[in-house]
């Protein structure tokens, strides 16, 4: 995370793969607010405000994660197709600006719906 630059009060949401204390702490020694979504154990299960928190933590994931979902399924996202961080990054640009082409016919029919 050190790479990314983030500055110190940036929030970072997570799902509850990354639950652990360890991530916890890299968190708060970079001084960033940590909205990881937690997660059950065999012997506890969540509390009121744990289901809160992870309710709370989906409501703005899911559109990042439903973006990335329709981005797989349709162009087979998330394989790197080309050796190389320039030519990895120019084959995700693409990828995102073909996702913005499929969608823009619907988004423009729901907006002239209105």
């Amino acid at each position: 995370m050190e790479k990314a630059g983030l500055e110190q009060g940036t929030t970072v949401m997570a799902d509850k793969g990354y639950d652990s204390s360890e991530n916890m702490k890299a968190l708060s020694s970079m001084r960033l607010k940590g909205r990881i979504m937690h997660k059950a154990q065999k012997n506890r299960s969540l509390t009121e405000r744990e289901r809160a928190v992870n309710k709370a933590v989906s409501k703005v994931r899911y559109a990042v994660e439903r973006t990335y979902g329709s981005m797989h399924k349709w162009f087979g996202a998330g394989v790197a197709r080309y050796v190389g961080l320039a030519k990895t990054h120019a084959q995700h640009i693409m990828e995102a600006i073909a996702y913005n082409l499929y969608r823009t016919p619907g988004i423009i029919v729901s907006n002239r719906i209105r």
